[in-house]
């Protein structure tokens, strides 16, 4: 039984560690801070670490956005809230087609640091990823 109650916790804490965790801005580190400020700069941040990387979430523009920097300040994708209706198409109809009960409910693009582009739709249970031209790539649980 002891062994069983180990195990349990063991696993609950690798679980909790692959959700983001609200962190104070104090344990950013300092190459972290400084590339969000020099990519952003005049903007308030509140930080998450999201597995061994930082997360801003911020608004800018009346946009809800995001930015993700590795400890050593490199940046590594900044996602933008958008409207549903400006997913591409494809996306849209792949929703349609293979969630018909499902709504989305957000929507995001995400441009990585290596200048692709990805578009999120958010519904009941997870995220949808897709390219630029809204083809499929995965499916994330939430």
């Amino acid at each position: 039984m002891k062994k069983l109650i180990i195990i349990a916790g063991i696993g609950l804490m690798g679980a909790t560690a692959v959700y983001a965790q609200k962190i104070n801005e104090s344990k950013v580190p300092a190459a972290a801070k400084n590339a969000f400020m020099k990519q952003f700069p005049g903007v308030n941040a509140k930080w998450e670490k999201e597995g061994a990387d930082f997360e801003a979430g911020f608004d800018k523009g009346g946009k809800k956005m995001s930015a993700v920097f590795a400890s050593d300040g490199s940046w590594k994708e900044t996602e933008t809230s958008i409207a549903v209706s400006a997913l591409p198409t494809a996306a849209q109809q792949y929703v349609k087609k293979n969630y018909p009960s499902e709504k989305i409910k957000e929507a995001a693009e995400i441009k990585k640091a290596n200048g692709s582009i990805v578009y999120e739709a958010e519904i009941k249970g997870g995220d949808l990823l897709f390219d630029q031209n809204g083809t499929f790539i995965k499916s994330s649980k939430d």
